[in-house]
Formats: structure tokens, sequence, C-alpha cells
């Protein structure tokens, strides 16, 4: 079994390194990202859809 003060000291290097919290952050960005986008084009789908059988209903009457 490892020492606990070598384990301690372990964890703390990877506290202190900084790439897995870039990382996070561009992951975290990504997600936000396709959330607008998934909103975008759900709101614009629908609103386009709706324009589309308002046209269809004219040109059919």
């Amino acid at each position: 079994m490892r020492h606990p003060r070598a384990l301690f000291i372990k964890i703390q290097a990877m506290l202190k390194d900084k790439k897995g919290a870039t990382m996070v952050e561009y992951a975290l960005m990504v997600a936000l990202i396709a959330m607008v986008a998934f909103g975008a084009v759900v709101t614009f789908g629908t609103n386009l859809n709706a324009n589309f059988v308002s046209s269809a209903g004219l040109l059919f009457r």
C-alpha cells in the first residue's frame, strides 16, 4: 500500500494542473453553444412550419 503522504502530494499536484480545467471550460462552452443552437433551430423550425402552413392555406383556398 502506498504511503498516505505520497498520495496526498499526488492529489495536490493533480489539483494544481490547469490542463483539465481548460478541457472542462471548453466542454461547457460547447454544451452551451449546442443548447443555444438547438433552441434556435426548434424555434425557427416551428415558426417556419407555421408560415408554410399559412401560405399553403392561402394557396389552396
